[in-house]
């Protein structure tokens, strides 16, 4: 039977690892691909004001969730913070590059404003349904390291450490919805999540193409020579996207858990992979 609670001997680490030390990556850091690179910057574009406010969502009901559970979102949360910090210093970087991105962040952080606006049950299904997005693009990743194989190690080693707590932390905001919302049926409960996870999903596709596309444009990559080159990527080959749609939709099946597949097998391969064996494991 598929698992329909996180595994009992599951641990989250939060690695208070460094990153962006070991010389500057060239413009065009993921495999010397413009695309590759556009398209993951868009996602680091992301992720300081995303993660902050996953947290803050999820924290908002640590007091009222089983001790485990608690214990978990405060681990998740010190695993986000150290995600906050390195993106920033990855989108440094990518300014440093030559890239304009705050135009980008001011986006973001204005669709955050209006996301505080809803009601707190309704951020913590946004967060359920943005984590699982992050979960399953960690999966894929780790999945197939060929996506970075001619990546500098330094960047290797960073994405690779966010897909391991992704992964890692990957039920931890689904259960506490699951815990808040245990007082409405059933039905209704999937019926919310679904609804909330389909408009995530055309908010999170529709904005990544087009801060995509802006991106490509600062390198002179534009109209549908760009619009071709970045759907060739996302379902073509390598297919990024392509290749989270199985368990995209799996979301939407009622008893769908996170847990019901079990991937640490890929976050021990990916320690082993890149020398992050239990290394910085922050203290308790």
């Amino acid at each position: 039977m598929p698992s329909t609670h996180a595994p009992d001997d599951l641990v989250i680490h939060p690695r208070n690892l460094r990153f962006g030390t070991e010389g500057k990556p060239q413009r065009w850091w993921l495999n010397g691909d413009p695309v590759a690179t556009a398209w993951h910057n868009a996602l680091s574009i992301t992720f300081p004001a995303g993660e902050t406010f996953f947290i803050e969502s999820v924290r908002r009901f640590q007091k009222e969730v089983p001790e485990d559970l608690a214990k978990q979102i405060k681990d998740f949360a010190k695993q986000e913070a150290f995600h906050t910090r390195e993106h920033n210093e990855f989108n440094a970087r990518v300014e440093a590059d030559g890239y304009e991105i705050a135009s980008e962040v001011a986006r973001v952080e204005e669709r955050l404003r209006e996301a505080r606006d809803q009601h707190p049950v309704g951020q913590l299904a946004m967060t359920v349904a943005l984590e699982h997005f992050t979960a399953i693009f960690a999966h894929s990743a780790l999945k197939n390291p060929a996506l970075m194989a001619e990546t500098d190690r330094d960047s290797q080693r960073m994405w690779a450490w966010h897909a391991i707590e992704e992964i890692e932390h990957k039920s931890v905001a689904f259960d506490t919805y699951v815990h808040v919302m245990r007082d409405v049926p059933a039905r209704k409960r999937w019926g919310i999540r679904c609804l909330v996870f389909l408009n995530v999903s055309r908010n999170f596709i529709t904005s990544r193409w087009t801060e995509t596309l802006r991106l490509l444009e600062q390198d002179g990559i534009t109209g549908w020579s760009a619009r071709w080159k970045l759907l060739g990527y996302l379902l073509g080959n390598p297919g990024v996207v392509r290749r989270i749609i199985l368990p995209w939709l799996a979301f939407l099946r009622p008893g769908f858990h996170p847990w019901e597949v079990d991937d640490r097998a890929l976050i021990g391969d990916a320690q082993a992979r890149y020398g992050l064996e239990d290394e910085a494991v922050a203290a308790e």
